[in-house]
């Protein structure tokens, strides 16, 4: 008996996987939207995961930050640069607010955050 793979989106909705006609990337799968037999990417919560993912690569970066804030201070060394580079992360999830589309919302990755999971 052959066996049939659902694709579930956010709302709950099913569809079965061999008739359904689904985004080519699966970057944004948790904004999955089923309407009819066509998954689209909802553009605001794909920006909700987006933010989410700059949340998660900007972590470490802070916490290296925090360290040379505090090793700079200790030295009497200046703190203007890292000040700055630590507001940038702080305001990095906001990057991808202003995108009107998937893709635009992709090339907004900002470079503070390293290398873009999207590239």
């Amino acid at each position: 008996m052959p066996v049939t793979t659902y694709i579930v989106d956010r709302d709950g909705n099913q569809i079965d996987a061999s008739t359904a006609t689904v985004p080519a990337s699966r970057d944004f799968r948790g904004a999955w939207v089923l309407s009819g037999s066509v998954i689209t990417e909802d553009l605001d919560g794909a920006k909700a995961i987006f933010a989410d993912k700059i949340r998660e690569a900007r972590t470490p970066l802070l916490a290296a930050l925090d360290t040379d804030f505090m090793k700079a201070q200790e030295t009497g060394a200046t703190t203007t640069q890292i000040v700055a580079d630590k507001q940038a992360l702080r305001d990095a999830p906001t990057a991808g607010d202003s995108a009107t589309t998937i893709a635009e919302l992709k090339a907004a990755w900002p470079a503070c955050c390293g290398t873009s999971p999207y590239a």
